[in-house]
This record gives structure tokens, C-alpha cells and sequence, in this order.
């Protein structure tokens, strides 16, 4: 039922674009919500429709909530675009006759950026910075042994020196397991939500109604309309099939196809090797076949992990090649017990 519905969804969002297809890139406001956050995903092309068996799996598919099997916390730092910082913090709440719940916080900063004009195009010494903030609650249940199902509720806000705007958003996901550790498939909608737009005291500003008569008020207090604009909606879906060649080697193949609201469609893919339960090496291609895709798309990772006395530890680490803007990194910290 929630896979029709999903699809469904995504099925209506396919029918509000152009006949002719269009990217609409721009045309969207909350874009850092579509930064994925997991070092250990990203580093496989962030194929993670149908990843579960880490906290900030939740990120790409809310159904991943319900089959987490311990509490814990998440964090993630990105070294992110044109020295922008990055970081993702999530936590998990276990209780197998519920279900579990989730909570995160993701926030962006710029730092500072000069302010210039066109009388002072060197800078007029003041300083200003761009952030984002979103918070956001779950929750997740395993309906059966095969099938969970999961919901993230976020409330989000951009700034930009004095004006800024908030929304509210919603991700819903499903995933299926053939069998526990067989062929899976997974579906998500993310960033469903509310319209924003800007309001600060940046639009306050001074109208000279006709500037060709002299002797009038020239400076008459004005404020500026800004349009209200919509979040970028995500419809994801994916496969997965893990292999376990011995007791020390196992392999993890994840693909995922992507429709977003503003831009056009593209497949990710990736794969995992474990060795010892303990290392794992990962590679990955995202964004294929996107329209004006900037880099090669190719993703590399590697990770660790440590179980002391009932406590899991991991480390992750992950690598995407960005084209022209050069590289972006992550570095995750979990704990789990």
C-alpha cells in the first residue's frame, strides 16, 4: 500500500513538470537539504534507497528507522563547496513493541563573506554569513519481518545576514526485504512540504518614486516583494542485494534512480566490501545521466568499526570527485549500543 502510494506521489510530481522537460535548477529553495549527509553512503555513489543498518540511513529512506535494532548517535562534518561547512547530527531510540524513533539536526555556514556594492566593489569592511538550520523527528515501525515503513517530520530555516525564511517539511519511506539478508527494495519522498519565502530587514530600502523630478521625496521607506517558493522535492527509489561470499567477505550492491522537482532524473550506484565485520572499502557512481552534471561522479570510502563490551564504534570516511568545484569529504562518528 505505501509503495503505491508512493508511487503515486511521484506519478503527480512527474505530471506538474513541462511537457518538455526541463531541469527548472534554481527554482527551489532549501537546497541544503538535499546534501546527503552518511560518509558510509556517500562513499557508495549515495545509493542509499535501501540502506538500514545505520542511524543516518534514515536520511535517504525514513523506512530504515524501523529496522534499527539499537540505540545510538550519529555525527557527520562535511568539508562541503567553496570552503562551506556542513554537519549532520542524528540520534536513535529503540523499542521493539513501538517502533523506534529518530531525531536530527543539519546545519550550513558559509562563514564570513565581505559585503560589497557597487560604490564600494572592494568591500565596505562589514561582514556577512549565510546559514541554515533544520530540525527534524521520526519515526519508524517493521510492520512484518519483511516490510517497515517510516516518517521524518522537519521544521527548517535559511538565513542570509538580516532576512531570512522557515517551512516545514515531510519524508515518508518504505522498504521490503525478500528476505532477511536477500534481495530489497526501497522507496522514499523527501522535502514534501510548505512554500518559503524570504522577509528581513535587507528588503527595507529607499524609493525614489520619479528619479527624473528633483525637489521630491527621493527617499521614501520601501520594502521589497520576494515570490514564495517551493522545497526540492525527492522521489528515490532503489534496490539492493547483499552477497556473502565467507564468514569474513561480504559484498553490498546498491542502485538508486532519482526524481527531483528541479532538476532531471539520474541513477547512483555502489557497492560495499566488508571484510572481518570490521573494514570496508567503497566505491560509486552518482548522478549518472543528469543533465549538466559537474565531475566525474565518482565516490570512494572506506570505514571501521570496533565492538567493546556491547558498544559499536565506527569510522567513516568518504571522497566525491565535484568536477570544476574541485572535491567534496565526510567524516562520520557513530555510537551504538
Amino acid at each position: 500500500m505505501m509503495i503505491r502510494l508512493l508511487l503515486c506521489t511521484a506519478l503527480l510530481v512527474s505530471a506538474a513538470s513541462p511537457a518538455l522537460s526541463q531541469s527548472k535548477t534554481g527554482t527551489t529553495v532549501g537546497q541544503f537539504l538535499l546534501i546527503e549527509p552518511s560518509a558510509r553512503i556517500a562513499g557508495m555513489g549515495n545509493a542509499g534507497a535501501t540502506l538500514y543498518n545505520e542511524i543516518e540511513a534514515a536520511y535517504y529512506n525514513p523506512a530504515a528507522i524501523g529496522l534499527l535494532t539499537s540505540d545510538g548517535v550519529q555525527f557527520t562534518h562535511t568539508a562541503w563547496l567553496a570552503d562551506i561547512t556542513y554537519d549532520y547530527a542524528a540520534v536513535a531510540i529503540t523499542f521493539p513493541d513501538f517502533g523506534n524513533l529518530y531525531g536530527s539536526v543539519t546545519a550550513l555556514n558559509s562563514g564570513e563573506i565581505a559585503v560589497t556594492t557597487v560604490e564600494q566593489p572592494l568591500g565596505t569592511g562589514e561582514k556577512y554569513t549565510v546559514s541554515n538550520l533544520a530540525f527534524g523527528i521520526g519515526y519508524g515501525r517493521q510492520i512484518s519481518d519483511r516490510f517497515s515503513v517510516g516518517i521524518e517530520i522537519s521544521y527548517l530555516q535559511e538565513t542570509i545576514w538580516h532576512s531570512s525564511m522557515s517551512a516545514f517539511s515531510i519524508n515518508v519511506g518504505t522498504l521490503y526485504r525478500i528476505s532477511a539478508d536477500g534481495f530489497r527494495i526501497g522507496a522514499s519522498i523527501s522535502n514534501f512540504g510548505t512554500r518559503a519565502k524570504y522577509d528581513g530587514r535587507d528588503l527595507r530600502v529607499y524609493y525614489d518614486q520619479n528619479p527624473s523630478i528633483y525637489g521630491d521625496n527621493s527617499t521614501i521607506p520601501a520594502e521589497l516583494f520576494m515570490e514564495d517558493f517551493p522545497l526540492p522535492i525527492l522521489f528515490r527509489v532503489g534496490v539492493g542485494m547483499p552477497f556473502q561470499f565467507s564468514e569474513d567477505y561480504k559484498l553490498l550492491v546498491a542502485v538508486d534512480a532519482f526524481h527531483p522537482s528541479d532538476n532531471t532524473e539520474s541513477v547512483s550506484a555502489g557497492a560495499e566490501c566488508t571484510f572481518f565485520s570490521t573494514f570496508a572499502l567503497r566505491g560509486g557512481l552518482q548522478h549518472l545521466f543528469q543533465q549538466d552534471l559537474e565531475g566525474s561522479g565518482l565516490t570512494l570510502g572506506a570505514g571501521f568499526q570496533y565492538d567493546l563490551s556491547g558498544t559499536r564504534l565506527n569510522f567513516d570516511y568518504a571522497w566525491a570527485d565535484m568536477g570544476r568545484l574541485q572535491k567534496t569529504q565526510r567524516i562520520t562518528l557513530g555510537v551504538s549500543f
